[in-house]
Formats: structure tokens, C-alpha cells, sequence
């Protein structure tokens, strides 16, 4: 930094350590995280960094704050064709009571993935989110 503006590597550190001092998600400082986000987006805008800010910004402010942030990050180059971003979408879709399609996504994250780990986790998602 010297100076100047925090660099990406910087950002990068200051979000895990956000995340390695709380003991829960409960105890994280996702307002913190959602700034950091912010600046990293503005230093190095991605659809790895808007998903991540998403899902940052529903932990902050509520489920349904994250869904304007979700959908640009889902839409970005080539965000919906990641795993994560079907992941979390359904994830969101399911917290929103739209079960039928956030079903979609996860059987679609479980479907992008050759990670047997990260497919075995998209479909917990979507078992976990079952109706009875």
C-alpha cells in the first residue's frame, strides 16, 4: 500500500481476516466485507468478486438486499457458467420461497462441476432446501 490505495492482495487479506476473527458467521463483520468488496470491485472488477459481494451483502443486509447484487453478478462474463454463482443463486432463490427454481440451480451448479466434492455439495444444497 505504501501510500496509495489498499491493492487487491491487501483487500484480499483484510476480507479473510474478517472472516478468520469470527468464531460464526453471526460474529462476522459483513458490513466491513461488503466495503472491501466494494473496493475490490472498483480495483479489479470480476463475476468472482460481485458474487462474493453478494453473498456479503445478504449476510449484511437481509436476504433480499442481495438480490439486485446477485443478479449482476449471475449475469456478468461468464458468471453463469461458474458453479458458485448457480449455487448461490439457488441458494437465494430458495431463501426467497421460489423452491422450483432454485432447485434448477443447484441440479445446474451440481451439473458444471467435475469436482465430485463440489457436486456432492450443490445437491445437499438442493436436498437441504427440499420440501416435504
Amino acid at each position: 500500500m505504501l501510500g496509495g490505495r489498499p491493492g487487491q492482495y491487501v483487500l484480499q487479506a483484510s476480507i479473510a481476516a474478517c472472516h478468520a476473527r469470527a468464531l460464526t458467521p453471526e460474529q462476522t463483520d459483513w458490513h466491513r466485507i461488503v466495503s472491501l468488496y466494494d473496493e475490490l470491485a472498483q480495483l479489479m472488477p470480476s463475476p468472482v468478486v460481485e458474487l462474493n459481494r453478494a453473498v456479503a451483502v445478504g449476510m449484511a443486509f437481509g436476504t433480499a438486499s442481495r438480490a439486485g447484487p446477485c443478479r449482476r453478478a449471475y449475469r456478468g462474463a461468464g458468471a453463469a457458467r461458474l458453479s458458485p454463482a448457480a449455487s448461490v443463486r439457488g441458494d437465494l432463490l430458495m431463501k426467497l420461497g421460489r423452491v422450483d427454481e432454485a432447485r434448477e440451480d443447484f441440479e445446474r451448479a451440481a451439473s458444471m462441476t467435475r469436482n465430485a466434492r463440489s457436486a456432492n455439495y450443490c445437491w445437499l444444497g438442493r436436498d437441504r432446501h427440499r420440501q416435504p
